[in-house]
């Protein structure tokens, strides 16, 4: 590898996703190593849920609701889609500790901007009838949450990336990472240095 100010390892989510933010930001230099394809790891069979309720950390949800607006948007930027469907999400409390739970993170999760609604075992049913409820004390509901497609979220970061000049090394393993200090134990931090591949560069 040339020399450049930031590699990244593994082009999966969360790879590509600091690619293309990091290129948001105006940082140059910056490189993906994957070693297989884009999105060939875990990404590729990941669930792809996108919900903003259920965090009772302020910071987590902001990014919550930043990654679904991020996911809603990013094909105009880049052409292509991510897959986003707001399809809805409904998180259950089927017993009195889990409801007294979810309320608190509902009135939190107003607090931060969430439009969750608490509804009932009827409404859950109409929503979405394959639903079993005889259990079911209540719902909480957040319309427009839904789900996105892993592998075309991820092809939309990489594009986006590439567009500010990331660039993306498929089928090159890392074997190694170097830094200027041998030990955590001399008393200051390690910086890296450079990382090996699998070719020997």
């Amino acid at each position: 590898l040339p020399m450049q100010m930031v590699v990244i390892i593994g082009g999966g989510i969360i790879g590509t996703s600091v690619a293309y933010h990091l290129a948001q930001m105006g940082v140059k230099g910056v490189v993906v190593v994957e070693q297989n394809k884009i999105t060939s790891g875990t990404t590729w069979h990941a669930a792809g849920l996108m919900v903003t309720f259920g965090s009772t950390s302020e910071t987590s949800t902001e990014l919550r609701k930043y990654s679904k607006q991020l996911y809603r948007t990013l094909e105009q930027e880049t052409g292509l889609s991510t897959g986003f469907r707001p399809v809805g999400f409904i998180e259950l409390a089927t017993d009195q500790d889990r409801l007294e739970e979810y309320r608190r993170v509902a009135a939190f999760n107003r607090f931060c901007g969430v439009d969750v609604i608490e509804i009932g075992p009827k409404d859950i049913v109409d929503l979405f009838p394959l639903c079993d409820t005889k259990d079911v004390l209540s719902g909480f509901y957040v319309q427009d949450d839904g789900r996105v497609n892993p592998v075309d979220a991820c092809m939309s970061l990489a594009a986006g990336a590439r567009m500010k000049g990331v660039q993306f090394l498929e089928g090159l393993e890392v074997v190694g990472v170097t830094s200027n200090r041998r030990s955590l134990h001399s008393g200051s931090i390690p910086r890296v240095t450079g990382v090996t591949l699998a070719n020997g560069h």
